[in-house]
């Protein structure tokens, strides 16, 4: 056979000339270590926020590999991005393989020929989210390095992964908190007190919670992130990359220990296996020793993996083990244990084959297992390219089958609710988790119920149909036991989280075939625009208090100087029936202006009338409130401070060391989230199982506690009138005995008429570990205003309250309590029975004030909105 040598030697001329411009591009590109002055992972070594997205911004000019796009901004308002990561066909094709992802993750009607030109096409987007937990810096810090090494490689393995395979990496999930914790980090270097903890939230609000918001999306930057995957994007595979304790595995990969949500398919999970086990055998190779999987960690609850793995997304998490932010640790052989599920010792066993055998342990040690694994994902992804793409169809199209032949159908919201500001808010979520909501058409009757035209439906026919199962239905723990009849096998973090049961709407679950149904809704459009009415001449503006936007509208009038009075007793004005409780407010022109800053997010409309009101109602004025804050990383506090903005209320953090330091007769309220009693009281953490306690890793400026005399000071703000309103372990800081040092230098001992006795119900077994349960309340009580006969409230079974008869000048009543049955809402609690007829909310009196104590978090991670009125109405009482 003659060769055709122009041919030949024409090709390998162009491979030369092709590999000099690989030389030089890649010598154009400043390497992270060029960049930032030290190699990414070096000992005591962290850069900021900004330097890392100036660098990736100069790799995106610089390279035709890397392509950042803007994806929205932090709560703080930092602007944030994900940076794509591929061959540079791939990155210059973007727009098509986007357009691929979607049409293969929800489109359920392509042809078998759109479907193999589909998967011919289609790249594996797997996407990363980096250090969303603030402390857990690697696999930000190591960001850089995966970015340059894809941008100058020219390894033909990694070549071949990058023309299969699109690296889609948010560089860090939560912007704010890293330049917090490497501030904090930088400013503490070279003292004693370098790697101590940071003395507040890495977050402008919650902290470590960040990923307990996956669900609500009530934080800026989770809903960015999500967006990718919701609506945007479609990634195939989605990675987490966290950090754990330093005393354990050196990492952990998938699979995730039971329980796991049943809502999943399975191919899922089976291909959680493919990826986890690939990354176990290929980092052991790379030399990474301590390679855990199937421990601790559980996917049962809607956090470790985002809400990817309920959008048909292959869903994984890693975590290594951490050194003190950058400072290298010694960890002796000795120390090293395993804690949780899934490894019984610190040994050799199928769940750790290679155990890590202690000494130092370097942040460039774990940028080393962050590489390890992140091209273990590429590789996996490349090799696995065709099947993953059919997968991802092919389980959009079996979801919908589902939702056509397997109940429940559909989930009916009424229109009308007793808040439905709340049903617009969980609509528009739905909607921005990519589920599609329909209104119906007609008057219907479904499984004997009466469906009005304008009612809301949420059909199970659609691709995120586990997902719309999961948010819509009451919780059920799958109880697993690590034998038969053995211990519990406990979830990892709650085990409720049913959108319209947290916010108290009606829903009609439909677990039978209704044609007629689908055939009599149009899909909603969204946002929710309410229908304007006419006012004629206004003179008052009416905003019930059974809803929760009324209570947004009413604090915000008042902080622009707007008078607003609240109904004494039940009204019939101008045909507008007003309620006790009410919110009344005269209209002036003069507000105009306001009142349009006011009413511009609201998605109802308000009553009013065209009478002057002046009888039956009382002005309220704008109360001073003081929320307890402690260094302690509050996340409940920060979450109580994101609701309070998001209602326009005013407060002012005061830190335990500062209660005896301040005035506090400036304030009316003082706000005490759940906090440790010890931790309030000393700063330091006490043994629940002694007495011993145990020396914080704060620089101790920080850790003051309020001491005696700010107990005292507390004690005497509410004898003097004050308010304090606490929920959780910080009630317990005024149960039991109790002085009060009177003006004349006595001593005044007292009890108030309320104990908590939830230690001794846990002697008992109860166990609940975070679930929605069902509380019956005081109707016509202040505190009650807005609320039904009963309400689904939040609590981890503390504190659990009992009262007795008052003595001095004491008193208390019962708000709300346990039923005698069906307790739980939803969720999980052992033992329910214990809490029968049992207090969960307590007004109390002490001399001129009060107490409100609650049993339950009334604003759980911002997602308990069905009890915010419990918290509003305490903050006006009079």
């Amino acid at each position: 056979m003659k060769r055709n040598y122009f041919t030949f030697f024409s090709k390998v001329l162009l491979a030369l000339l092709f590999a000099g411009l690989i030389v030089e591009s890649s010598a154009q590109i400043v390497t992270p270590e060029e960049f930032f002055g030290f190699k990414p992972g070096a000992d005591r070594e962290v850069f900021n926020y900004q330097p890392l997205i100036d660098y990736m911004q100069q790799l995106d000019e610089a390279s035709p590999r890397v392509k950042m796009i803007d994806i929205g901004a932090s709560p703080m308002g930092k602007r944030m991005y994900v940076v794509f990561l591929s061959s540079e066909e791939n990155i210059n094709n973007l727009d098509r393989l986007k357009h691929i992802n979607k049409e293969l993750a929800i489109n359920t009607n392509l042809s078998e020929t759109q479907l193999e030109e589909y998967i011919s096409e289609g790249k594996v987007f797997i996407m990363a989210a980096l250090s969303m937990h603030s402390t857990e810096v690697a696999p930000t810090q190591a960001a850089p390095i995966v970015a340059h090494t894809i941008a100058t490689t020219s390894d033909p393995d990694m070549l071949k992964w990058l023309d299969d395979v699109v690296y889609m990496m948010v560089p860090n999930h939560n912007p704010d908190g890293m330049d917090l914790i490497i501030d904090y980090y930088k400013k503490t270097k070279d003292t004693k007190y370098e790697g101590a903890n940071l003395p507040e939230v890495y977050h402008k609000y919650v902290g470590h919670d960040n990923n307990r918001d996956f669900v609500t999306l009530t934080q800026s930057d989770n809903a960015a992130v999500a967006r990718l995957y919701n609506k945007t994007w479609f990634p195939q595979v989605m990675v987490e990359k966290h950090q754990m304790g330093s005393y354990g595995p050196r990492y952990f990969v998938p699979p995730m220990h039971d329980p796991i949500a049943e809502n999943i398919d399975e191919k899922i999970w089976n291909w959680t296996w493919i990826f986890g086990s690939n990354m176990a055998k290929d980092m052991a190779r790379d030399g990474c020793e301590g390679i855990s999987q199937h421990y601790l960690f559980d996917d049962y609850w809607p956090g470790s993996t985002e809400t990817a793995l309920w959008k048909n997304v292959i869903g994984l998490l890693t975590e290594a083990a951490s050194v003190q932010i950058a400072k290298p640790i010694y960890i002796e052989k000795s120390e090293l244990r395993a804690t949780g599920k899934g490894l019984g010792e610190y040994k050799k066993s199928i769940n750790m084959p290679l155990p890590w055998e202690g000494g130092w342990w370097h942040l460039s040690d774990i940028v080393k297992f962050e590489l390890s694994s992140t091209w273990s994902l590429l590789k996996t992804g490349s090799i696995h390219r065709k099947d993953i793409l059919i997968n991802r169809n092919v389980i959009a199209l079996e979801e919908v089958q589902k939702g056509l032949t397997q109940a429940p159908y559909f989930y009916i919201f009424p229109a009308s609710q007793h808040d439905d500001g709340e049903l617009a808010d969980m609509l528009t979520l739905l909607d921005e988790h990519g589920v599609n909501v329909f209104k119906t058409t007609d008057d219907l009757v479904v499984e004997g119920r009466v469906v009005k035209k304008g009612d809301y439906v949420v059909p199970l026919a659609q691709p995120f149909r586990s997902f719309v199962k999961e948010v819509l239905e009451k919780q059920k723990f799958p109880e697993r036991h690590y034998m038969p009849g053995g211990e519990l096998i406990k979830p990892y973090d709650i085990t409720s989280w049913s959108l319209p049961l947290h916010r108290g709407l009606k829903s009609d679950e439909i677990n039978t075939p209704q044609p007629e149904l689908a055939e009599s809704i149009e899909k909603v459009e969204f946002p929710l625009v309410p229908e304007m009415g006419s006012h004629g001449e206004l003179k008052a503006l009416i905003f019930p208090v059974r809803r929760n936007e009324s209570f947004k509208a009413v604090f915000n009038a008042m902080g622009k100087g707007i008078d607003v009075f609240r109904a004494g007793k039940n009204m019939d004005v101008d045909g507008v029936k007003i309620k006790e409780g009410d919110f009344v407010v005269p209209f002036k022109m003069k507000d105009m202006e306001k009142w349009h800053e006011i009413m511009e997010e609201f998605k109802t409309i308000m009553p009013s009338v065209n009478e002057e009101i002046k009888e039956g109602i009382v002005k309220i004025e704008m109360p001073e409130i003081a929320l307890i804050e402690t260094s302690f990383h509050d996340m409940d506090a920060g979450w109580t401070r994101y609701v309070l903005d998001t209602y326009n209320i005013p407060y002012t953090v005061l830190n335990p060391g500062e209660v005896a330091l301040k005035q506090l007769s400036a304030f009316d309220v003082i706000i005490m989230p759940d906090s440790d009693k010890e931790i309030l009281l000393s700063g330091k953490n006490k043994s629940s199982s002694s007495s011993t306690y145990s020396i914080p890793a704060y620089d101790p400026q920080f850790t003051k506690g309020l001491t005696k005399d700010g107990q005292q000071d507390l004690v005497r703000f509410v004898h003097d009138g004050g308010t304090i309103v606490s929920w959780g372990r910080s009630a317990r800081l005024f149960m039991g005995a109790q002085s009060l040092k009177t003006q004349g230098g006595a001593t005044e001992d007292f009890q108030l008429p309320v104990s908590d006795i939830s230690e001794s119900l846990a002697k008992q077994k109860l166990y609940c570990p975070g679930s929605l349960l069902t509380i019956d309340l005081k109707e016509g009580h202040p505190l009650t205003y807005g609320m039904q006969g009963s309400a689904n409230v939040f609590t981890r079974g503390r504190p659990v309250f009992s009262t007795s008869i008052p003595y001095f000048d004491t008193d208390r009543r019962v708000i709300g309590s346990y039923p005698e049955d069906d307790i739980v809402a939803s969720g999980y609690v052992d033992k329910e029975e214990l809490l029968a007829g049992k207090a969960a909310m307590v007004w109390a009196k002490k001399g001129k004030g009060q107490f409100v104590f609650y049993g339950f978090y009334p604003q759980f991670r911002a997602s308990t909105t069905g009890t915010y009125k419990l918290l509003f109405n305490a903050l006006l009482l009079q």
